[in-house]
């Protein structure tokens, strides 16, 4: 399985909404701005995303997005699942011989195990962690 931008820029959506979570609505070009990407790009994402119930959208002068759920209760996987499909790493797995299939079933099942464990705010704790270790960080 390949991601693409859609679940690259699509976790990212995910993620700057967790990180402004409670703080009302977002609108996807501070996102886009912030982050360099395309806002129309981003508007394209978010259907798939508001459809499947992860975000919702709301109108106004001060519209833009929320999340539907509470972050500890959005996973990766969703977020991937909802914009890759399903998780799959072998096309025409099924016709491997055994050994191999066996391999791909656990790299695919750790793959799965490690997107659903992941919650939003994990990922956007981490990214937090990140920016606070770099503000130390001495470059000579």
């Amino acid at each position: 399985m390949k991601i693409t931008t859609k679940g690259r820029y699509g976790l990212t959506i995910m993620i700057e909404l967790t990180r402004k979570y409670g703080d009302g609505p977002v609108p996807l070009k501070s996102i886009a701005k912030e982050k360099q990407l395309s806002p129309h790009y981003l508007e394209q994402l978010a259907a798939p995303l508001r459809n499947a119930g992860l975000i919702r959208s709301v109108r106004g002068a001060y519209g833009g997005y929320i999340l539907a759920k509470k972050p500890d209760a959005i996973t990766a996987g969703d977020v991937i699942r909802v914009l890759e499909g399903p998780i799959t790493l072998v096309e025409g797995m099924e016709e491997e011989e055994a050994p191999q299939q066996a391999l791909w079933l656990q790299v695919r099942d750790a793959v799965k195990e490690v997107l659903d464990k992941t919650t939003l705010l994990d990922l956007a704790e981490h990214d937090d962690d990140v920016e606070r270790n770099n503000e130390y960080m001495f470059y000579i």
